[in-house]
């Protein structure tokens, strides 16, 4: 069902004071947290990987090693499938749990994180950089909420009896999938890990998870609440490592059953293609976007537009997979709009992660820094007027000044390519037929959105858009309630809700 959401829903997101807790509720942080697991956890065990070897996990805000994590390849993902594989064996206390006592597990673990939730988001913003009153007011809450949802799932997957022709009784049930391999993105870590958990483990499969290596940390911590609260061993196993040799081995193993990926396009297609030629498990990508974010004409009369397209593309340092990328706006408010969103970004707060006033925090490694420096110095090369930023906003850290490019052309490399990070390019258009063409014009489909007082226009252009989500007079508005992927080269299948039974292809918010 279409819903208009108010933009007030959305500012709660986007600084400390706005948040749905206030500034003066947010405890004051340590910037410098305690690591207490760095390991490989496995059939609940902490253990050093096979080769011994190690990596270092980088503090992206002064570019200083926080410590070493152990790298896990495959001889370790072998271990951790066993481990899952025996975990889910018929007769094993997991197999033979109650489906109500594992949903019990996940309020558990939910209960836990929410204790804990000041120390993970020191430990997100230590290893992630996003600020830490952005970690604490929003990652938070959203996890303990996702995992709460799906708790309440685990004993409500129903099956059905039917009526089939002949005197016979015909009927299914929902069962587990077997070991389901997972594997995580960086941006953000505690988040995308409830999402991957909460499901699988309500519906009673086990685990086989592999970390982003830029940020192993706090989920590492989750896993040992894991094991606090009750979980039996080799339900969950987790696994830093790199992609090319742990991420790898989970997409090719005989033994895993389903592998779930968020993570980029370019991967995507390797993880496919790696079930295609092992045991043809299922497959769910979560990949990449270059969402269109349209704005008309009769949005911008008091400037709330300007405020949600700055979040749209800016949250999180530009780094969320939907991110509104491409900002469509009507050309009779363009220059208007392009003049006020110019304002917007010189008043961004860009600093320590620590501090509670900050928006924007540094791009998550010098890798991811350099990657975007490179997409800026394109859109400069090809011709789009830079109108703010384009440069390095610190010393020293990965801090990237917020940068707006007006007169961008469908053709450029910064409006084809996802930048992944905080640069928002603007694009002029006249009517709605034209524009709906145009933010089709992708192989991305992950989301959309549309600011208009004219519901009849929302309709007509949400209804035209190819995207997984469209939201209406708002932007990243997400419930666990909601499914949430992509189409095109965004991914198949979908995350959050009761997906199960979901066949629904676009959400409309």
């Amino acid at each position: 069902m279409l819903r208009t959401v108010l933009t007030r829903a959305i500012p709660r997101m986007v600084s400390p004071a706005a948040c749905q807790y206030s500034a003066a509720a947010i405890p004051a942080p340590s910037a410098q947290p305690d690591v207490h697991f760095n390991k490989l956890f496995i059939n609940n065990q902490w253990q050093d990987a096979v080769s011994k070897k190690t990596f270092p996990t980088i503090n992206p805000s002064t570019g200083e090693v926080i410590c070493q994590v152990a790298e896990g390849d495959k001889a370790d993902v072998d271990k951790a499938v066993k481990a899952a594989k025996d975990a889910f064996k018929l007769g094993s206390p997991w197999r033979r749990m109650d489906a109500s006592d594992r949903g019990l597990l996940l309020s558990r673990l939910a209960d836990r994180i929410e204790r804990d939730a000041a120390y993970l988001a020191e430990l997100e913003t230590l290893d992630n950089g996003k600020p830490y009153a952005v970690a604490y007011s929003v990652d938070i809450p959203m996890v303990v909420k996702f995992l709460r949802y799906y708790a309440g799932w685990a004993d409500k997957w129903e099956g059905k009896t039917i009526p089939i022709d002949g005197d016979f009784f015909c009927y299914t049930r929902h069962e587990p999938i077997g070991v389901c391999g997972q594997i995580i993105p960086w941006n953000f870590p505690l988040l995308m890990q409830a999402w991957k958990l909460g499901p699988a483990l309500a519906t009673g499969n086990t685990v086989v998870m592999k970390v982003a290596e830029q940020t192993p940390l706090t989920a590492l911590y989750v896993a040992n609440l894991i094991k606090e609260v009750g979980f039996p061993a080799g339900v969950v196993n987790i696994i830093p490592g790199m992609g090319p040799s742990a991420g790898a081995a989970i997409a090719s193993h005989m033994d895993v059953d389903k592998v779930a990926f968020t993570g980029s396009t370019e991967v995507g297609h390797l993880i496919q293609q790696a079930s295609g030629s092992s045991n043809l498990k299922k497959v769910t990508l979560e990949l990449g976007g270059k969402s269109p974010n349209i704005i008309l004409s009769d949005a911008n009369s008091d400037g709330r537009g300007v405020e949600q397209a700055h979040f749209a593309l800016f949250f999180n340092q530009g780094q969320c997979c939907c991110a509104g990328s491409r900002t469509f706006v009507q050309e009779s408010i363009y220059k208007e709009f392009v003049e006020r969103s110019v304002e917007r970004a010189k008043r961004r707060v860009v600093g320590d992660p620590f501090n509670l006033s900050t928006e924007q925090g540094p791009q998550v490694d010098e890798e991811q820094f350099q990657k975007i420096l490179g997409y800026i110095s394109s859109g400069k090369r090809e011709g789009a007027k830079l109108m703010c930023g384009g440069g390095v906003a610190a010393d020293r850290g990965y801090f990237i000044q917020p940068t707006i490019f007006g007169d961008v052309q469908d053709n450029m490399t910064i409006a084809r390519e996802e930048i992944f990070g905080p640069v928002m390019q603007i694009l002029k258009f006249k009517d709605l037929e034209e524009v709906v063409e145009r933010a089709n014009d992708t192989k991305y489909g992950l989301a959309a959105a549309v600011f208009t007082k004219d519901i009849d226009k929302a309709h007509y252009v949400s209804s035209g858009l190819r995207a997984g989500t469209v939201w209406i007079n708002c932007y990243d508005v997400f419930g666990a309630q909601a499914p949430f992927g992509g189409y095109k080269a965004s991914g198949n299948g979908r995350e959050g809700a009761n997906t199960a039974w979901t066949t629904t292809p676009k959400s409309k918010r």
